[in-house]
C-alpha cells in the first residue's frame, strides 16, 4: 500500500499515510478518544492512538499493521489460534474500559453498564499477525453495556454462529457450538451469562438491523446499500438459527 491509498471494507472511507491513518469523525468521536487514551493508560496497547484532527477535520489514528480478514473469514481468521486469541483480548479490553465514563456515544448505553463494549468485535476489525489477534481498530460503535452484549456479537462472528445457508460463515452446527464454548471459556465468561448468550445473540443481531434500518432512513448511503443486498435479511436468519439450535449451543456452554 502506498501513502494516501485508500483502505477497503467498511462504512468510512479510511485514507492511510505512513504510519496514521486518516479517519471521518462524528459526533461520538471525542468519547471514543477518550476511551482509547484511557485503555492505553491502562495498559491496553492493542487499540490505535489518537494522534489529533488534521487540518480538514479527520481523526489522525495509529496505523497498525497486519492483516484483516474479510468474508467469508481467511484461513488464518477462522482459525482456533485466532479465536482464543481474540477471545482473550476482548477480555483483556473489557477489564481496561473500566472507570471510564463519557456522554455522546454512537449507539445508546445498555444497562447494566458493566464495560465499555466495542460494538462491532469482530475478524473485520482486528488485526491479525499470521493466527494471532494483535490489534483492534474502529471504536466507533463503542459504548457502555453489559459484557454479554459484546461477547455475543464476537461470538457471533468468531464462532461463528450462522446458518447453514449463510456463505460468510463456516462450520457444522455441532463444531459452531464447540467454537463458541471454547471462546467462552477464553473469554472467562460466567455460568450466569452463558445462560443467556444464546438469547443475547439473537437479540443483539435484531439491534444491528434496526440500527441498519434507522442509519439507511437517515441517509446512509452504506447501510441504505447494506439493506438493499439484503445484510439484514441474512442477519435475522442467523438470529433465528441459533435460537433454533439453542439446546446444541447451550449443550456445551452449559457443560460442566
Amino acid at each position: 500500500m502506498v501513502d494516501g491509498e485508500v483502505m477497503a471494507g467498511g462504512v468510512n472511507r479510511v485514507e492511510r499515510r505512513g504510519d496514521r491513518v486518516l479517519r471521518p469523525t462524528g459526533p461520538w468521536s471525542p468519547a471514543v478518544h477518550g476511551l482509547l487514551a484511557h485503555v492505553r493508560a491502562a495498559g491496553f496497547t492493542a487499540g490505535p492512538r489518537f494522534h489529533g484532527l488534521a487540518a480538514d477535520g479527520r481523526e489522525v489514528l495509529d496505523f497498525l499493521p497486519g492483516e484483516v480478514s474479510d468474508y467469508p473469514p481467511t484461513p488464518a481468521a477462522a482459525s482456533r489460534t485466532a479465536l482464543l486469541d481474540a477471545a482473550r483480548l476482548l477480555r483483556a479490553y473489557h477489564d481496561a474500559t473500566a472507570g471510564y465514563t463519557a456522554e455522546g456515544w454512537m449507539l445508546p448505553a445498555r444497562e447494566p453498564a458493566e464495560v465499555v463494549c466495542h460494538g462491532d468485535y469482530a475478524p473485520h476489525n482486528c488485526v491479525l499477525d499470521g493466527e494471532r489477534v494483535v490489534g483492534v481498530i474502529d471504536f466507533d460503535t463503542a459504548h457502555p453495556g453489559p459484557r454479554l452484549w459484546d461477547v455475543a456479537y464476537a461470538a457471533y462472528r468468531w464462532a461463528p454462529t450462522t446458518a447453514p445457508g449463510n456463505a460468510d460463515g463456516f462450520g457444522t452446527p455441532d463444531e459452531q457450538a464447540v467454537r463458541v464454548r471454547e471462546f467462552c471459556d477464553a473469554y472467562g465468561l460466567g455460568r450466569a451469562d452463558r445462560a443467556g448468550l444464546v438469547d443475547a445473540i439473537g437479540a443483539r443481531l435484531h439491534a444491528l438491523v434496526a440500527h441498519m434500518r434507522a442509519e439507511a432512513a437517515a441517509g446512509s448511503a452504506a447501510f441504505a446499500s447494506h439493506l438493499a443486498d439484503g445484510h439484514h435479511l441474512m442477519y435475522l436468519s442467523d438470529a433465528a438459527y441459533v435460537l433454533r439450535e439453542r439446546a446444541r449451543f447451550e449443550a456445551q456452554l452449559l457443560a460442566e
